[in-house]
């Protein structure tokens, strides 16, 4: 099975591509999407857009996993975070790839066994799982994150009420 994790922000949305190889992980790629902060906004999400698509032309992967919407102070953040993951889930669905989303407590638990790690021990856990030569950037970091979540719950399915959104 091959994963594409995406931890989208407007500014650098991080992404990685996992493939599973028995009870092996393996990083097919990892890194962000960067847009310009004097880009519009509509320029951002047509970039974030174009990546996610690329990404799933490139690697075909069978899912996508991404963070649930969390609750921010500042609605503003919320609803650009809002768009910014719409761009994704459109580049997915466009494609027929289901997407799935996970808590990102829930990440955590999953690559550290601990739902309240921090952005360097998610870095240090992702690297090691995966036996990379360091640890990835913060954002490429959660969304291999989320792809290793993925990965786990689909091996525990049966025990799973995961549903594509």
């Amino acid at each position: 099975m091959i994963v594409l994790g995406v931890d989208t922000s407007l500014r650098s949305t991080g992404y990685g591509v996992l493939e599973t190889q028995g009870s092996r992980l393996v990083a097919l790629d990892y890194g962000r999407i960067r847009n310009d902060p004097k880009l519009p906004l509509s320029a951002c999400l047509k970039h974030i857009h174009a990546k996610i698509a690329e990404l799933i032309a490139k690697y075909r992967p069978d899912v996508v996993a991404t963070e649930e919407v969390i609750y921010a102070k500042n609605a503003s953040t919320m609803l650009i975070l809002g768009e910014a993951r719409g761009a994704v889930i459109t580049a997915a669905s466009m494609a027929g790839v289901p997407v799935f989303e996970y808590e990102p407590r829930r990440m955590k638990r999953a690559v550290c066994g601990n739902g309240m790690a921090e952005k360097d021990q998610i870095q240090r856990m992702v690297k090691t799982l995966l036996s990379l030569p360091e640890p990835p950037q913060n954002d490429a970091a959660d969304a291999l994150g989320l792809a290793i979540a993925h990965a786990h719950s689909t091996r525990y399915a049966a025990l799973s009420a995961d549903q594509p959104i």
